[in-house]
């Protein structure tokens, strides 16, 4: 940026100056527009160096500068009550990497870095190393709470894998002496820390296995340690060999490596984690003394239990031994066989007359049967039947007869009034050429063709004349 165009953006009040003089820039202004120039261009950054000239003041902040190869940038770091958790000893000569915002320090002129973070120099690829494993192992599925195992709450035996010389242990092993001093310890020895550590860490695994598989020692739980350290000091649980061994272990796995801040992939993997060794313990062993207390409480309780309900059946008797039955058992017994007979009689009575009251209803239906007998009943209605035909086949014979005389009758009458009949009394009957019989002279027209019918024969004649006969009885041409 051109410094006189910023400084032209904003130009002083009053009024605007008569000759072409270029204005002169204070000191303090210089510094100001440099510093939101450069606060403006750049935000948090992240700036890799080496630590030089590291001073710690009274108030807690941290000077340093922090240099290359070619060039150095002053940094400081504000003390701030509860900022870090966990704070890096810083030193001349070591490599870090440092977060923070470019700024001015206005009182000397110079700019630099006012740092809000700061780790060791391979600790940034170290943890890309440890989330791109992270996720690889949590997309598998070995991270799920589902395949996790559940703890025995009363161990018979546990496997440590840890240093035999790390404190780690040593706290281990006086915790569980306190709390279950009847509880084996099984420790695989192995070192966790540096090159190498991650496979020795796998084979106390394994060997911890083939313990429990052939019987040497009850293992029921195993729990892999160590005590708290910087991320390079814990690097080795964050293999991807120990992961996988972890979850394919026969026995579940607690993780207690490191602090309560310090996490690895082994905590993720393992079916629990504790925060640190001495935690384990507590969490894989019971507390004998807790244990004895709450067996006390439910001895007491089963006790009291007892008590009551001996102190109710002792009752029960004595209300038992005072009532008539254990009394007066003879009288009560002859009582009750009283009841037995008078319920007997009773009984056989109403049973005899229930019997007596069905044989009745028995003959009863036997003589209403004997009245409405099926073979009876056909025979009288073949009888009847009998005589119903033999009068339907007289007065069928009668109609006969009746209808055979009218019919003759009637044949007699149609004899005497056929045309056949006429003819043998000497009458004729005459057609016309198509048969149609003449009833009239109207109907033989002259030249028209006659058929006369006589009784041995028929003769055929042709009209030459007719005349029509009158009612007064002249004929007339």
């Amino acid at each position: 940026m051109d410094l006189f165009a910023a400084s032209a953006a904003t130009p002083p009040s009053g009024p605007a100056p008569v000759s072409q003089e270029p204005h002169v820039f204070s000191v303090t202004e210089v510094t100001r527009v440099v510093r939101g120039v450069l606060e403006a261009a750049f935000e948090e950054v992240w700036v890799q160096g080496e630590i030089s000239n590291y001073r710690l003041q009274a108030s807690g902040h941290q000077y340093f500068t922090l240099k290359d190869s070619e060039c150095q940038l002053a940094c400081v770091r504000f003390a701030r009550p509860g900022m870090w958790r966990k704070n890096t000893a810083l030193q001349d000569g070591m490599q870090v990497q440092v977060r923070g915002r470019l700024t001015v320090y206005e009182a000397r002129g110079q700019y630099q870095l006012n740092v809000s973070a700061i780790q060791p120099a391979g600790a940034g690829l170290l943890q890309a190393k440890f989330e791109a494993l992270k996720r690889k192992l949590a997309a598998e599925g070995l991270f799920d709470q589902e395949r996790k195992r559940t703890l025995p709450r009363f161990p018979r035996a546990i496997g440590i894998v840890t240093s035999p010389s790390g404190a780690a242990l040593r706290d281990m092993l006086n915790i569980l002496t306190r709390r279950a001093p009847w509880l084996r310890v099984v420790i695989g020895p192995a070192r966790v820390q540096g090159d190498g550590a991650a496979a020795e860490v796998i084979a106390a695994i394994r060997d911890m296995e083939r313990v429990a598989a052939l019987g040497l020692a009850p293992l029921d739980v195993i729990v892999v340690a160590r005590g708290g350290g910087s991320m390079e000091d814990l690097w080795e649980f964050n293999h991807e060999e120990l992961a996988r061994a972890i979850a394919t272990c026969s026995l579940p796995v607690v993780s207690a490596v490191g602090h309560e801040i310090d996490f690895t992939i082994a905590d993720f993997v393992a079916d629990l984690r504790a925060p640190t060794p001495s935690a384990a313990a507590e969490l894989v062993a019971p507390d004998t003394a807790e244990v004895l207390r709450q067996l006390q409480q439910r001895a007491n309780f089963l006790h009291r239990h007892v008590t009551t309900t001996l102190a109710t059946s002792i009752r029960h008797l004595a209300g038992l031994a005072r009532s008539a039955l254990f009394r007066e058992p003879r009288m009560r017994i002859e009582q009750l066989s009283q009841r037995v007979d008078s319920a007997e009689l009773a009984l056989t009575h109403a049973v005899k007359g229930e019997l007596s009251q069905r044989r009745q209803n028995l003959a009863d239906h036997a003589s209403e049967l004997r009245l409405h007998r099926p073979d009876q009943k056909v025979a009288l209605l073949r009888q009847r039947m009998d005589m119903l035909a033999a009068r339907g086949r007289e007065l069928f014979a009668r109609q006969v007869q009746l209808r055979r005389e009218r019919l003759n009758r009637i044949g007699e009458m149609l004899r005497l009034l056929s045309p056949e009949h006429t003819l043998q009394r000497g009458y004729t009957l005459t057609t016309d050429a198509d048969g149609n019989l003449l009833r009239s002279v109207k109907d033989a027209p002259t030249g028209s063709t006659l058929i006369t019918k006589l009784r041995d024969g028929t003769i055929a004649s042709t009209v030459q004349r007719s005349s029509e006969t009158k009612r007064s009885g002249r004929k007339t041409k």
